[in-house]
Formats: C-alpha cells, sequence, structure tokens
C-alpha cells in the first residue's frame, strides 16, 4: 500500500468512525432538545455525554479537513503529466472555439450593418421618389400643364404603391435585424463562455504547475542540503569553523511549513565519514 492508498484508508477509518460517533450522539441531542423528557438528576451526565461525543466529532472531522486537500494533492501531483497534458488540450481546444465564434461573429456583424444600411436606403429612397412625384405634380397644377399633371400623377400613384412595397421590405428586413441581433448576443454568449472555461482550466493548470514547482523546490533544496551536508563534515575535518552556513535558511514548500538550517547540514554532516567525502 502506497502513501495515498494509505492515507485513503485513514480517511475511510475516519469518515466510518464519525458516521458511528453522530449516530450514537442523536439520542443525546435529542434528549437535550427535550429536556422534559430527561431525568433532572440525569440530565447534566446526557449534556456531558453529548458534549464528550461531539469533541470526538469534531476532531475528526477537523483531520478530514486536514487530509482531504493533501490526497488531492498528492495525486494530482502523481498524474501531473497526463493532468497537464489535458489541461493544455482543453485549453486548446476552447481557444479554437473562441476563434472560430470570433469569425462567425465578425461575419454576422458585417451582414447587420449590410441589411440595416440597405434598409434605410430602399425607405429613404421611396420616401424622397414620393415626395419629388407629389412636387412634380403641385408644379404641374401651379403652371396649368395638364399632360405635366397627369404624368406627375401617374409617377406619385407608383411611387405611393413603391413606398408601401419598401415600408413592408422595411417591415421584413427590421425582423431580421432583429434575428441577427439575437444571434449576436448568442454568438457573444457562447464567446464569454469560452473565455470563462479558458481561464478556469488555466487557474487549474497554473495550480498544478504551483504544486510541482513547489515539490521541485523542495528535492532541490534536499540536494543542496546533501551536498552542505558533506562540505560542513569536510570542514570539520580539516578544523575549519563553517561559519558561512550558519545563517542557512531554506524554506520549506508544500504540505509542511517551516525551514531547514544549518542543524540539518550538521545531522547529515554527521552521517559522513572521511571515504564518504572522497568519493566525488
Amino acid at each position: 500500500m502506497n502513501e495515498i492508498q494509505e492515507m485513503k484508508h485513514r480517511r475511510d477509518q475516519l469518515t466510518n468512525e464519525m458516521k458511528t460517533l453522530q449516530a450514537a450522539l442523536l439520542p443525546y441531542q435529542v434528549a437535550l432538545e427535550n429536556p422534559e423528557t430527561i431525568d433532572q438528576r440525569r440530565e447534566r451526565e446526557v449534556r456531558e455525554q453529548y458534549n464528550e461525543r461531539k469533541r470526538k466529532i469534531d476532531s475528526l472531522d477537523m483531520e478530514l479537513y486536514r487530509l482531504n486537500p493533501k490526497i488531492h494533492r498528492r495525486e494530482n501531483l502523481a498524474n501531473c503529466d497526463a493532468l497537464m497534458t489535458d489541461y493544455t488540450a482543453d485549453m486548446a481546444n476552447w481557444a479554437a472555439d473562441e476563434i472560430e465564434l470570433n469569425a462567425k461573429r465578425q461575419s454576422l456583424s458585417i451582414r447587420l450593418e449590410e441589411v440595416r444600411q440597405q434598409a434605410q436606403e430602399e425607405i429613404a429612397s421611396a420616401r424622397q421618389a414620393e415626395t419629388l412625384a407629389a412636387t412634380a405634380y403641385a408644379q404641374a397644377v401651379a403652371w396649368g400643364d395638364v399632360e405635366g399633371e397627369k404624368a406627375a400623377s401617374s409617377d406619385a400613384q407608383k411611387a405611393a404603391k413603391n413606398l408601401t412595397a419598401a415600408t413592408e421590405q422595411h417591415r421584413r428586413q427590421h425582423l431580421i435585424i432583429t434575428a441577427l441581433e439575437q444571434e449576436l448576443i448568442t454568438i457573444d454568449r457562447h464567446i464569454t463562455e469560452a473565455q470563462e472555461e479558458q481561464q478556469k482550466i488555466e487557474r487549474k493548470a497554473l495550480h498544478l504547475a504551483h504544486d510541482v514547482l513547489e515539490e521541485q523546490w523542495n528535492e532541490a533544496a534536499k540536494a543542496l542540503l546533501d551536498v552542505g551536508g558533506k562540505l560542513y563534515a569536510a570542514s570539520r575535518m580539516i578544523n575549519r569553523d563553517p561559519v558561512s552556513l550558519f545563517k542557512l535558511d531554506i524554506p520549506q514548500q508544500g504540505e509542511n511549513s517551516g525551514s531547514w538550517r544549518w542543524s540539518d547540514l550538521a545531522d547529515r554532516g554527521s552521517q559522513h565519514r572521511t571515504r564518504d567525502l572522497l568519493s566525488m
């Protein structure tokens, strides 16, 4: 059984023990919530029994609270290569989705602007044609131009029909514009989702990288301490006081807080013999 399995086994033990204690606690809790059911002479005993079990449950709960992150961290470290590969692939997939969505958004935005411009131009042109026809009719009447009046009247009727058709077309185009705007909102929502998913995965990847780097720091520190232990031993053997090592303070990273100090070098140095130091 490796260390992670041992920790999981311990977690299972704690969980089962806590469930048993919680079940045993329930009658005392019910009794204290209904004091009229307890003999007054036994109330103190019941409360003490309740408090004792509650303290044990809280203690187990705290141990589980501390144990779970350690299990999670060590499992991640054990599978860091596979996890980082998955994170990288997932981020690339979401990034590709974002690029595709942005391309669709740009194309849709261009089309929306074209429809808007076309709708404005068509209705404006139809209104202008009707205004010009009405002006021509009024001028013909003013000048007594009978033939011009007839032609202008015909043009005005055509302009009115065209304006009616343009108004209906404008209504349909407005529906298209509304639908395109709604589609843009949907695409923007998907773009935001892609960005948020990338950020979530990136944060997970950074947390994993941080944990891996902490372990690499600790391993590098231990390697330095091994060399420092030999240096300490060699200094003592040639009657040199390793003063420069007395200020050693290398902070530990990860689960354990604390630092490696010169006393750790002394402990390592005491384990070395001359032949150890001469084996370069």
